[in-house]
């Protein structure tokens, strides 16, 4: 399974960005997807998650009501749609493929099988 995240860039604050995270190799429909953060100095932070199979999403306070997760029809690509986007969301982010991963863990990166390579987004003040 490979994960490749791209759409990263830099972008003022108050703007928007896509990223892009394609899925090859063989999946199931139970995999649940994620975003996450790594920003200098930090640790990995979650951002948002989506399973698979109802599609439902998951999201990281600092990030609900302007961030949003979504799956194109094939579900080999997953969309982290930004906007409204701060200084503070400056940050490489990453996907990641997990299965049988239930709602409640869904926001720990240890339960994620395969990572994409990252893809950094930068937003100046």
């Amino acid at each position: 399974v490979q994960l490749q995240a791209s759409g990263g860039g830099l972008v003022q604050a108050g703007g928007s960005l896509r990223l892009s995270c394609v899925i090859s190799g063989r999946t199931f429909r139970s995999h649940a997807v994620a975003w996450f953060r790594q920003a200098p100095g930090k640790e990995r932070e979650f951002v948002g998650g989506i399973t698979r199979t109802g599609g439902g999403t998951i999201y990281a306070d600092s990030v609900k009501g302007r961030f949003t997760i979504s799956m194109d029809n094939n579900k080999k690509t997953v969309f982290l749609q930004m906007s409204s986007l701060k200084p503070g969301d400056t940050a490489v982010y990453f996907c990641a493929i997990g299965a049988r991963i239930i709602n409640s863990a869904i926001n720990r990166p240890e339960m994620y099988d395969y990572w994409g390579q990252g893809t950094l987004v930068t937003v100046s003040s």
